[in-house]
């Protein structure tokens, strides 16, 4: 194929700052490789094969010593790529999965022994065909029992609408990049201010606070991300993750620059303490339970 994505740099910067020994990159994907593990006929964009090796030599490029893995829409609910990726990781990698609503409770076995820790339900319309809110709650009940958690990812528009389901789901829930809230006005401003609210009501739920390259209006250093969001890690901070988000899926058109990414990281987590919560003990909270 000739129109494949890439929507990554292959020459990302060296941060500045150095993240705490044991960080972990709490989200990013893999893309294929597209000969072992196709792309789901569903997908809405094809990307270049983005797999473990660089994966794995980003982390060390940018300090990190794990990574979490997130199914990749692209993929469909086939998660072998990420199963692949996880065991190629000599144990420094965990994931998420995304699956068929009609998952056997074997095969649920078999993800959690290949290193699955969560499930991801995606109400993005233009990355998803059929998000099935009861069957995502019948999912969240057959994974409780496992131990895993639920990852949402939406926009800001929907969160009013989604809220009831939201609140029926029986596990830990992560909302992906904030659920995405317009940071036009900064931190006071309406979408920021309503999910803010939405975390000080629900115990259960926690955050990724990532996505700079995709939610700021400004660009690099991402003042306004970080004038915004910073405050969520202060107030919010054993219910707080970060990632890279690298491949960086339909960025194709502003790559981002991995480097740049980490050096928000002090501004958003400003004390040792807030950085080893962030990148440390929350997500090992959710993937290595059994080394807390």
């Amino acid at each position: 194929m000739t129109d494949r994505i890439v929507s990554w740099t292959s020459n990302p910067s060296k941060p500045t700052f150095t993240p705490p020994e044991g960080a972990i990159d709490a989200h990013c994907h893999v893309f294929g490789p597209m000969a072992e593990f196709p792309f789901s006929p569903k997908a809405k964009y094809i990307p270049d094969d983005a797999g473990p090796e660089q994966l794995f030599a980003l982390r060390d490029h940018l300090g990190f010593s794990r990574n979490i893995v997130v199914q990749a829409s692209c993929h469909g609910t086939d998660n072998s790529s990420t199963l692949n990726a996880i065991a190629k990781s000599d144990g420094k990698a965990r994931g998420v999965a995304v699956v068929d609503p009609a998952i056997s409770d074997s095969e649920l076995e078999a993800l959690h022994e290949g290193g699955i820790r969560g499930v991801r339900f995606n109400f993005l319309k233009r990355l998803v065909d059929d998000a099935p809110k009861d069957k995502f709650l019948e999912i969240a009940k057959r994974i409780e029992p496992l131990g895993w958690h639920v990852i949402v990812y939406f926009e800001a528009d929907i969160l009013e609408e989604l809220t009831p389901f939201l609140e029926a789901l029986p596990t830990t829930v992560v909302v992906d990049h904030l659920g995405r809230p317009d940071l036009t006005e900064g931190f006071e401003g309406k979408e920021v201010q309503t999910f803010r609210k939405f975390l000080q009501d629900h115990d259960n739920f926690w955050t990724k606070v990532s996505g700079a390259e995709r939610l700021s209006n400004q660009g690099p250093p991402f003042d306004d991300f970080v004038a915004a969001i910073a405050p969520f890690v202060e107030e919010f901070p054993d219910r707080v993750l970060w990632g890279t988000d690298w491949p960086h899926p339909n960025m194709q058109h502003d790559i981002p620059d991995d480097g740049k990414l980490v050096n928000i990281l002090p501004r958003l987590a400003p004390t040792p303490e807030l950085q080893r919560k962030l990148l440390i003990d929350n997500p090992m909270r959710l993937y290595w339970p059994e080394e807390v």
